[in-house]
């Protein structure tokens, strides 16, 4: 899947959904752009959670004074494709 993010320094992220213990579990999740070495430890992170723990961690995070940040725009991404 290929979401476009919205007011974050990342323009996109990647990522796959596969079926485990009948629990539906984030894979291979990738951004483009923002600050590389702090998104590549949330995708290290979730790699392998389900869906639903990733959203419920992530959801409602703020960057400064953004309404949002790079770890909420993946909580959305998750929550459309749920």
């Amino acid at each position: 899947m290929v979401y476009r993010t919205s007011g974050v320094c990342s323009t996109q992220i990647e990522f796959d959904i596969e079926e485990a213990d009948g629990r539906k579990c984030v894979k291979n999740v990738k951004y483009t752009g923002g600050c590389n070495g702090n998104l590549k430890g949330i995708c290290s992170l979730v790699e392998g959670m389900p869906l639903e723990d990733v959203i419920s961690k992530l959801e409602g995070i703020k960057c400064g004074y953004k309404n949002t940040s790079c770890p909420d725009q993946l909580a959305k991404a998750l929550k459309n494709y749920a």
